[in-house]
């Protein structure tokens, strides 16, 4: 339960993070899919069916707030959740070259998605007037954020262990009969 409420918190945070307050800065204002970095932890950190659908429920809130298609950020995280449980078996998980290596072909993903969504509703035409050192920009900041945050997002659920841990301790100790 107290795992679920972690990533309650984490993913409310990275939501306000990347439409509120990224977006008021130069650097961050066309920054990649901060919520890549949550999906990879989940995939790297659980293999059950609730991570599928909370996968889901978290692309449908991003759907809901984005103004991309409906259903490309519920495709695209099960996509970087398949990717991540097919390669962690043959590749160490805890290597930095593996989570950068995730964290742009996540991003590479959702860009062709775009490519493909922008190709299908407009033509050959609308894709060669897409702004791809954009894409470009977001798969070096990709490639260069996730590994950290996947790392930031660890120490903070370790610490988020530890307080829960000593809270049951405390409450144990003070609420004995």
């Amino acid at each position: 339960m107290m795992n679920v409420l972690f990533f309650v918190i984490l993913t409310g945070c990275l939501i306000v993070f990347q439409t509120v307050v990224f977006p008021s800065f130069f650097w961050f204002s066309q920054c990649f899919d901060l919520m890549i970095i949550n999906i990879i932890f989940l995939s790297l950190l659980y293999s059950n069916y609730a991570v599928i659908l909370t996968i889901i429920l978290i692309g449908g809130i991003m759907d809901s707030i984005s103004g991309v298609a409906f259903f490309h950020h519920i495709f695209s995280y099960l996509w970087i959740y398949m990717i991540v449980k097919l390669f962690k078996k043959f590749v160490f998980q805890r290597s930095i070259i593996f989570i950068m290596a995730i964290g742009v072909v996540s991003v590479l993903i959702q860009q062709g998605l775009i490519l493909f969504s922008v190709f299908i509703e407009h033509g050959r035409g609308a894709v060669g007037q897409m702004n791809f050192t954009l894409m470009v920009k977001q798969l070096f900041w990709g490639g260069l954020f996730i590994p950290p945050g996947v790392w930031i997002i660890n120490v903070f659920r370790q610490y988020w262990m530890y307080l829960v841990k000593m809270l049951k301790k405390q409450f144990a100790h003070r609420y004995r009969g």
